[in-house]
């Protein structure tokens, strides 16, 4: 026998085989329907009997394994079903003719046959024939199941006749020696009136008979025969029989131990009457077990009457010893090489019942046995079915990276060099089914948990391999979505010049076929879910930018708790928190605008050994319409992290989630989820987006300056005024938004100061602007400030301490006057290091005020919210008057003695003006007062010389002049 049936277990011991074979021209289709309506009649209940029939239905059997029918009856094929097509009555004399030519290919063990004939009707089709029936059509046919079960019971009534023919031979010493084809000529010559010769035709008929009995349900009785048949076979040393004998014994005390089956679920069959009520027995306390005595044999070694015999061993064996009795029976096949298929067989079958009992160390025996079981020249078929099935069964005891192993070795068996058709398409699939066994799955998200897992080397090889195949079947498409896997999960393994060549190879790939996030699905139904390069670049954090200060929006003050929920009466539900503490965590503080371009900033890095070249990166949202601005970025060769900013603009208002980003790299575009990556640091995902709101830009009629540097200024201006000065800054604003401007505020701001400022430092008239409102998008608006400056620069010792001549002690007075000193250098002009500048910076006193506009519009208006645009503005102020020189001259008049100032007796100011007025003013209305009084009694006068044009015709005024003080 040179074909295993791999598929095979110790309960198809009790089976008959059955072959259908279609006969002629009949519709693959169609056959395999009829085939499948027959092989529904897998056991038929015997009438009048408790006895179960089990039929192994085959549409393909070698003839050369039928010729092993009487070494074990599970192995002949005792009935045949043919399925033809004839259409008319002249077909049917050839169509008979055929039929009986079939069945001499089995003639010589078939009990019985049938001839389906489908298309023929008329008078032939009219015809009673117990062995042939008529159907007009493969459709109408409804009676196939009736007919294969009468025709199994005429199977049955066979195989019953010749068991007990077999059991109640009493022809003595005239046993038929069975035999194998193998042994046939080992017997020619033979000494057949030997004891020895005796025993061994005794042997192997009790044997047969077991297995007749097996099959026809008596399952006590066959335990019986094979127990005795291994007395009288181990006596002779036949060794080969008596390995049968042992396999009948096993098989038998199988099914009575599991009457579910060893096969499996695709194996399953429902348990016999028979075999059920002996598993009752087995549990009934006191139940009686037949026992044998190898004495009680007769001189032919057949009795019929089991029921007397008794002796040493149990009936049925036990769990272990089935698995004792396996190995010492494998043990016996291994002596005869032309029992390899036998040997072969007995190891699956020993395996299905280890994998029941869970014990996988000892299955794993048996099948390494298996392996090395040498069964000839193998077809590629064969040797491909042989892996296949050692997979499936290393899977079975849960070896399953011994299982992948197996697979991938018949994977590889589909394309040897000698197949001239290799068949891709089928390495393809089994190369996927090796996947679970070494730990990888067609799935990127299962790589990102945890540690990896499986040998690395290995996954590798198969990816490749998977690569390969899938290129030889002509899918690029798959080709890429495995390359992709395979340089997305295994980057951390793959050596640079391993890196460059696998990217150079997606890259001819994707050249052909672009890859993409489609799901891709396979004919066999597997899905390959799509693979985003989460780590070309690898993104460390994401961070959602603010709007500039001059873009950000703001709530009107008195709309601001219009949008917090009332449904609670409760200030506080800690339900409610808990349920949207997620939701909280992720939304940003701040708000992005309609229209508006939006900045989120990534750090990425690259892991590659070259320059990597991101393309089209964008940003992934959800919530609102996003218009995302694709961007372009070339990173050095493994580079530390690089800031990469994408931006994008919000079509619509309300809630926006930034999902991820999606990128093209080596011809593959990928949506990369935030959620996916690991070890990303992120201080929120969502944000609220404002309706839409005007945009401003601010000009002015001054250079801009950055002596004030603050990011809430959007510009800021500087000049340097004379005290008492006053300048004009003409400011302009265009509106270069797509919203029209509707409001328009203007307020300022003087910053913290200890100079004493007199009237107010910026003024202006928003009256002239506002008429031009409200303000289309690209029209401007000009709004006039002044600029004065008036500061006290009294109380300054210092300026005057080193100006006396005569070591009379002068104190300096208020000095104010708009004379600007034009041959006076500007103290920008002169070096920093110099000490004149240095004295002259003393001098300088600095004015800083911030000028705020608040404008809004649009829907954004709608919804309460504005803008506000900043502009600073610094004035450096001089004094207007130094004295360079303070001399005493002689009194001219007699000086006046005053013992004391009456400042009590000084008007009071009217109590009305006085409330009005604020602190400051008070204090100024009462040194002018107290002032007045000193000069009036002291009688001091003095006449600041006024340089005008006529007073100078050269048009040259002194840098000095002399001022003089009477009193």
């Amino acid at each position: 026998m040179s074909v295993p049936d791999y598929m095979q277990c110790a309960e198809d011991h009790q089976t008959v085989v059955v072959v259908v074979q279609p006969m002629g021209i009949v519709p693959e289709d169609q056959f395999f329907r009829i085939y499948k309506r027959i092989a529904s009649v897998s056991q038929v209940s015997i009438r009048d009997s408790q006895r179960v029939l089990f039929i192994r239905f085959r549409h393909h059997y070698p003839p050369e394994n039928n010729e092993w029918g009487d070494f074990q009856t599970h192995r002949k094929v005792v009935g045949l079903i043919s399925v033809t097509s004839c259409t008319t009555a002249k077909e049917w004399p050839q169509t008979s003719d055929r039929f009986h030519g079939q069945k001499e290919v089995f003639g010589s063990t078939l009990y019985d046959s049938r001839l389906l004939v489908f298309g023929l009707q008329g008078e032939v089709a009219e015809q009673q024939r117990t062995d042939v029936a008529f159907y007009p059509s493969y459709d109408d046919c409804p009676d196939v199941e009736k007919r294969v079960e009468d025709f199994v019971e005429s199977i049955f009534i066979v195989l019953e006749s010749k068991r007990l023919d077999r059991a109640t031979d009493k022809s003595g010493d005239k046993i038929q020696m069975l035999c194998v084809p193998f042994e046939k000529k080992d017997f020619v010559g033979l000494d057949t009136d030997s004891r020895h010769y005796k025993k061994r035709c005794q042997g192997r008929m009790r044997k047969h008979v077991g297995d007749l009995c097996l099959q026809a349900g008596m399952l006590q009785d066959a335990l019986v025969h094979y127990h005795m048949a291994v007395e009288l076979l181990r006596s002779v040393n036949d060794f080969l029989w008596l390995g049968a004998a042992l396999e009948g014994l096993c098989s038998a005390s199988v099914i009575f131990h599991y009457p579910g089956g060893t096969a499996g679920k695709s194996g399953a069959r429902k348990p016999s009457v028979s075999s059920a009520a002996d598993a009752g027995k087995r549990h009934r306390p006191g139940a009686q077990e037949v026992l044998i005595d190898p004495g009680a044999l007769t001189s032919s070694g057949i009795s019929a009457d089991t029921s007397a015999e008794i002796g040493r061993a149990k009936n049925c064996l036990s769990q272990e010893d089935i698995i004792e009795k396996y190995k010492e029976a494998i043990s016996y096949y291994g002596k005869y090489k032309s029992a390899g298929v036998i040997e072969l067989e007995a190891c699956i079958k020993a395996v299905r019942v280890l994998a029941i009992q869970k014990r996988a160390m000892e299955a794993s025996e048996f099948l390494q046995n298996a392996v090395y079981i040498n069964l000839g020249q193998l077809s590629e078929e064969e040797k491909i079915q042989r892996y296949s099935v050692l997979s499936e069964l290393y899977e079975l005891i849960g070896f399953q990276r011994k299982s992948a192993f197996f697979k991938r070795v018949a994977a590889m068996q589909c394309v040897a060099p000698t197949i001239p058709e290799p068949g891709w398409k089928a390495c393809y699939k089994l190369l996927l089914e090796t996947l679970p066994g070494y730990s990888l799955s067609l799935d990127p998200k299962d790589f990102s948990k945890g540690t990896h897992r499986g040998w690395a080397a290995v996954q590798l090889r198969l990816l490749h391999e998977l690569v390969y195949a899938s290129r030889r079947m002509g899918n690029p498409g798959l080709s890429v979505r495995h390359l992709s896997f395979l340089l997305q999960t295994m980057l951390d393994f793959l050596s640079d010049q391993e890196k460059k060549e696998v990217t150079q190879s997606l890259e001819n790939y994707t050249s052909k076929c672009p890859g993409g996030m489609e799901v891709i699905s396979l004919p066999d139904g597997l899905k390959l879910p799509p693979v985003p390069f989460t780590k070309l670049p690898i993104v460390r954090s994401v961070s959602l930018l603010n709007l500039p200060v001059s873009l950000r929006p703001h709530k009107v003050k008195g709309l601001l708790g219009q949008g917090l929920s009332s449904a609670s009466p409760f200030i506080y539900s800690p339900i409610t928190m808990h349920s949207r503490g997620d939701e909280r965590s992720k939304k940003i503080d701040f708000q992005w605008v309609q229209g508006d371009v939006c900045e989120v900033q990534l750090m990425v890095y690259n892991p590659m050994p070259f320059e990597l070249r991101v393309e089209n990166m964008g940003l992934l949202t959800s919530g609102v319409d996003f218009e995302s601005l694709p961007a372009a970025l070339s990173l050095p060769a493994e580079s530390g992290l690089y800031p990469v900013t994408l931006v994008g603009v919000p079509r619509t208002a309300g809630n926006i989630t930034i999902n991820g980003y999606h990128t093209s790299v080596f011809g593959v575009s990928s949506d990369c989820l935030l959620e996916g990556l690991v070890g990303v640091k992120s201080s929120g995902c969502m944000v609220e987006v404002v309706p839409s709101l005007p945009r401003l830009q601010l000009c002015t009629s001054l250079p801009r300056s950055a002596h004030l540097s603050s990011e809430d200024l959007s510009t800021s201006v500087s000049l340097q005024l004379f005290n008492g000065e006053t300048q004009q800054l003409t400011i302009t604003l265009e509106n270069i938004g797509t919203e029209t401007l509707n409001t328009l505020e203007l307020t300022s701001k003087t910053l913290s100061t200890k100079e004493k400022l007199f009237g107010e430092f910026l003024t202006w008239d928003l009256q002239d602007a506002l008429s031009h409102l409200p303000l289309k998008s690209g029209q401007s608006v000009s709004i006039p400030v002044n600029i004065s400056a008036k500061l006290d620069f009294s109380g300054q010792e210092s300026l005057l301490n080193d100006l006396n001549d005569d070591g009379i002690s002068v104190t300096g007075l208020p000095v104010s006057s708009p004379l600007r000193q034009v041959l006076k250098p500007r103290t920008e002009n002169k070096p920093v290091g110099s000490d004149a500048s240095k004295n002259e910076f003393n001098h300088v006193k600095t004015l800083e005020a911030v000028l705020t506009f608040k404008y809004s519009g649009g829907a954004g208006q709608v919804e309460g919210y504005y803008r506000e645009l900043s502009l600073g503005v610094r004035v450096d102020v001089e004094p207007s008057v130094f004295f360079t020189r303070v001399s005493t001259l002689p009194a001219t008049r007699m000086a006046i003695q005053v013992d004391k100032l009456d400042f009590d007796s000084m008007p009071v100011t009217d109590h009305d003006a006085l409330r009005q007025a604020t602190v400051r003013q008070q204090e100024e209305k009462r040194q002018q007062v107290q002032g007045g009084l000193i000069n009036s009694t002291l009688d001091i006068h003095w006449t600041i010389i006024s340089f005008t044009e006529a007073s100078c015709p050269d048009n040259t005024i002194p840098n000095s002049f002399f001022l003089t003080l009477q009193c």
